[in-house]
C-alpha cells in the first residue's frame, strides 16, 4: 500500500461496484431491523435454526460478538472506503482543496446535527449523545478525511495510538465507582454518559465509542485508496486478506488471553480489531465476487439502490417511516395470514414493509434522485 501514500487520491475509470454493494447490503439489513422482522423471527418456537438467526441478528448482551454487532462497524468502514472515491470525483470536476474541505466540514456538521436530532425526537428534549451511527460518523468521518493524505504508516499508527490510549483510559480512570473497565455501568464510558445525559445510570452504549471507532473509518480510507491504486488485482486481494486476518487474530487473541474483552457497547480495542477484520474480509469478498469474477454484478444492483440513498432511508425509518408503512399492511396481513397465528401476521407485515422501504430506494434511484449531505 505504499503507492497509496504517494498518490492518495488517484482518479480511476469507472465505479467499483462492490463498494456500492457493500454499503447497500449493510443498509438493507438495517432496514430489516426497522421492520421488527428479526425480533418476530425470535418469537418462533420449536426451531433451533430460527432461534440461532434471531440471536445473531441481535446485539450481544455484553461480552462476546454476534453478527449484528458488525453492522455499524461495516457501515462506518464503508463510509471510509468511499471517501477517496468521492474526493477524486470532486477533483475531477475541478473543485479546489478548500472547496472539498468546506464540503467535508459541512457534511460532518450535518451528520452530527441529524444524529442529535434523532435523539431529540423521542424525549422531546435536547440530548448530546454519540451512540447512533450518524453522530459517531460525524467524528470518525471528519478525522479520516483530514488525515487521508498522510502516509499509510501514519494513518495506521494514528489508529493504533487512539485504540491504545482509549484502552488505557478505561483501565486507569481514577473515579471511584467507575474504575472497573469491563463492567457495565462502572467504567469510563458510563461516567461520560452520565455527565452528558445528566442522570445517575445512563445508557449502557457509550458515547465515547466515537473515539475508538475512528479506526474503522480510517481503515476504510486506506482500503479505498488501495482499490483505487494501480496495483494488480491479485495483490489487492492479498493485502486485504492479510490485513483482515491479522485484525481478527489480534482482536480475538486479546479476548481469549483475557487482556481486553470483546465488548461492542463500549467499543473495546479487541472489538474494533475483530469487527474491523470482518469488515476488511467482507469488502475483499465483495470485490472478488462482484468486480473480479463478475458473478454477482447484475444482482448487486438490488442492494446498490439502497446504498445510493442510505442516509435518507436511515433517517426515514428512524423517524417512524417503517411503523407508518407497517400500519398500512397490518389489516391485509391479518386478512391473509391470521389463520396461521399472530407470528405469521407479524412476519408478513414486516416483509411487506421491508420490500416497501426497498422500493422507495429503487424509485429514487430509477428517477435519479439522490438525497445526499
Amino acid at each position: 500500500m505504499e503507492n497509496a501514500s504517494k498518490n492518495p487520491e488517484p482518479v480511476v475509470a469507472g465505479r467499483i461496484t462492490s463498494v456500492d454493494f457493500f454499503r447497500g447490503f449493510t443498509m438493507f439489513l438495517l432496514i430489516g431491523e426497522s421492520t421488527h422482522l428479526y425480533s418476530h423471527i425470535g418469537s418462533i418456537q420449536g426451531s433451533s435454526l430460527m432461534q440461532f438467526f434471531a440471536t445473531q441478528l441481535d446485539h450481544h448482551e455484553w461480552h462476546g460478538l454476534h453478527f449484528w454487532d458488525l453492522i455499524q462497524p461495516f457501515f462506518m468502514f464503508i463510509v471510509g472506503v468511499a471517501i477517496p472515491f468521492a474526493v477524486a470525483n470532486r477533483i475531477k470536476k475541478g473543485d479546489s482543496d478548500q472547496t472539498i474541505l468546506n464540503h467535508a466540514l459541512k457534511r460532518s456538521f450535518l451528520l452530527l446535527f441529524l444524529g442529535w436530532a434523532l435523539y431529540c425526537i423521542g424525549p422531546g428534549e435536547i440530548v448530546f449523545r454519540f451512540q447512533n451511527v450518524l453522530a459517531q460518523l460525524s467524528v470518525t468521518y471528519l478525522v479520516a478525511f483530514l488525515i487521508r493524505k498522510k502516509s499509510v504508516t501514519f494513518q495506521i499508527t494514528f489508529t493504533l495510538v487512539v485504540l491504545l490510549m482509549t484502552d488505557l483510559a478505561y483501565r486507569y480512570f481514577p473515579v471511584v465507582g467507575f474504575n472497573h473497565p469491563w463492567v457495565p455501568f462502572e467504567n469510563l464510558g458510563a461516567w461520560v454518559n452520565n455527565k452528558i445525559e445528566g442522570v445517575e445510570k445512563a445508557d449502557i452504549w457509550a458515547s465515547l465509542n466515537a473515539v475508538p471507532t475512528i479506526a474503522h473509518t480510517v481503515w476504510g480510507v486506506l482500503f479505498g485508496q488501495l482499490l483505487m491504486s494501480a496495483r494488480p488485482v491479485k495483490k489487492k486481494i492479498q493485502i486485504m486478506l492479510m490485513a483482515g486476518f491479522a485484525c481478527l487474530l489480534i482482536g480475538f487473541s486479546l479476548d481469549l488471553l483475557n487482556i481486553t474483552p470483546i465488548i461492542k457497547k463500549i467499543a473495546t480495542a479487541s472489538f474494533v480489531f475483530a469487527s474491523g477484520g470482518w469488515a476488511i474480509l467482507a469488502l475483499c469478498f465483495s470485490y472478488w465476487i462482484i468486480d473480479v469474477k463478475k458473478l454477482f454484478a447484475g444482482g448487486s444492483k438490488f442492494f446498490t439502490v439502497v446504498g445510493m440513498n442510505c442516509i435518507f432511508i436511515y433517517l426515514f425509518f428512524h423517524i417512524g417511516g417503517s411503523d407508518l408503512i407497517s400500519r398500512i399492511f397490518v389489516p391485509f396481513s391479518k386478512l391473509l395470514f391470521s389463520w396461521n397465528g399472530e407470528i405469521s401476521v407479524n412476519i408478513a407485515t414486516s416483509l411487506a414493509t421491508w420490500f416497501s422501504l426497498w422500493y422507495i430506494c429503487y424509485w429514487l434511484f430509477k428517477n435519479k434522485l439522490f438525497i445526499k449531505i
